[in-house]
């Protein structure tokens, strides 16, 4: 049997399928389904769950990448496999073998799949959570790109496996859902990391970075878009940062485009001969080959990696924005890329790894609240710019409201 594959069974009580060696693969108890999946290379099996009914209908659908849970039609489970599933090659014990055929193709999804109001403590559904957020602003819209987390950070034996979700609004009452924008796909990626969105003519790009598997440099990876809603992976654009930094904590690349017509990109890592944190500055004339400057446009003052950079330039004043355990950090500056200042408060109190984008004039800073985990519920905060460029701090109006 080759992949993909999807098994189909009807939920039973007890053992529904088993290895020859005793081991289930299959089970129902007091309500609830439960897979153990085993692969090679992993001591530890991945495991599905759902709960269900005597009778339902259930399928799994095994891709090299991914893994789904199915039950009357419904997603309710998803997990990431690295590795050759023992599955496709296992001898079931008598009676218990279950049935598999290929899964039927799947239709491009449409550019909107629905909608929702009051965003303020909104998640997808269930065990499903929203990950750092990476708003920005394009043809009249305010839109977060978000990582999606599902059972919050413990995919992929702890790698996360987190994807690229995406919503938008244009009055920030009602989000529109968006087809996923990044997905895993390759069963060497253990996540896609943070990043960010920038449009070149009619062209959309997305950069970030891939978690591997292998614990090998983080690549800088991108996909990209002609409308917006629909990207695809740029299979030919790929490349690490040199040996000055640490490139297996590579991640989070924001882009920005300046006066002048120069992209910046901005890359969390570790500087190699201070081991200090820092943000690598890389510049590019056409978004294709990139070069890094000789000093990163942020050293942090120890160890700890600044993530999630973002960059704000409004009324002439131009803000570097970070994390620091979790929590958004500002510096300000009259100058584009140096020359930052750090101001008495320099916390954005938006919980977790803020970003911001700037929509009709306001800043708004999009990210999550874990109450105390990984990945939660989508929370908002409004910065307001004083005369001196502190950013004062308060809530969007908008997605207040119930």
């Amino acid at each position: 049997m080759t992949l993909p594959l999807t098994m189909r069974f009807s939920v039973c009580n007890g053992v529904i399928f088993r290895y020859r060696e005793d081991a289930a693969v299959a089970k129902f108890e007091m309500g609830t389904l439960l897979l153990s999946l085993r692969f090679t290379g992993h001591d530890t099996p991945l495991i599905l769950t759902a709960p269900a009914e005597i009778g339902q209908n259930a399928e799994l659908v095994l891709f090299p990448w991914r893994m789904e849970l199915w039950v009357e039609d419904k997603l309710m489970d998803e997990e990431w496999p690295h590795g050759d599933p023992l599955l496709l090659t296992a001898a079931f014990a008598e009676g218990t073998a279950p049935s598999f055929s290929k899964p039927l193709p799947r239709p491009v999804p449409p550019a909107v799949l629905g909608e929702f109001r009051h965003a303020e403590g909104w998640k997808p559904e269930g065990e499903v959570y929203v990950g750092d957020c990476m708003p920005y602003f394009d043809a009249d819209r305010y839109h977060v790109l978000y990582l999606k987390d599902r059972h919050r950070h413990h995919s992929k034996w702890h790698k996360g496996a987190h994807q690229w979700e995406h919503l938008s609004t244009n009055d920030l009452r009602t989000f529109q859902i968006h087809p996923m924008a990044v997905p895993i796909d390759d069963p060497n990626e253990g996540s896609i990391c943070t990043g960010s969105h920038i449009r070149r003519g009619d062209t959309h790009y997305l950069y970030y970075t891939v978690r591997t598997m292998d614990g090998s440099p983080a690549p800088i990876r991108r996909s990209v878009s002609t409308d917006g809603y629909h990207f695809g992976k740029d299979k030919d654009f790929s490349f690490t940062l040199s040996e000055t930094y640490t490139g297996a904590s590579a991640r989070d690349p924001k882009l920005v485009l300046d006066e002048a017509g120069l992209y910046h990109m901005f890359v969390t890592s570790t500087q190699r001969k201070s081991g200090r944190g820092c943000l690598v500055h890389l510049t590019s004339r056409d978004l294709d080959t990139w070069t890094e400057e000789t000093d990163p446009i942020y050293l942090a003052p120890d160890a700890a990696e600044p993530e999630c950079p973002d960059y704000l330039a409004l009324n002439g004043y131009y803000y570097l924005i970070f994390s620091l355990h979790g929590k958004g950090h500002y510096l300000y500056s009259r100058k584009p890329f140096t020359d930052f200042i750090t101001p008495d408060d320099p916390i954005i109190p938006c919980k977790s790894v803020p970003k911001a984008a700037v929509f009709q004039g306001r800043i708004l800073f999009a990210g999550f609240d874990g109450d105390g985990k990984y990945a939660g519920t989508l929370t908002f905060k409004e910065a307001f710019q004083t005369p001196s460029g502190l950013l004062t701090f308060g809530e969007v109006a908008e997605v207040q409201e119930y």
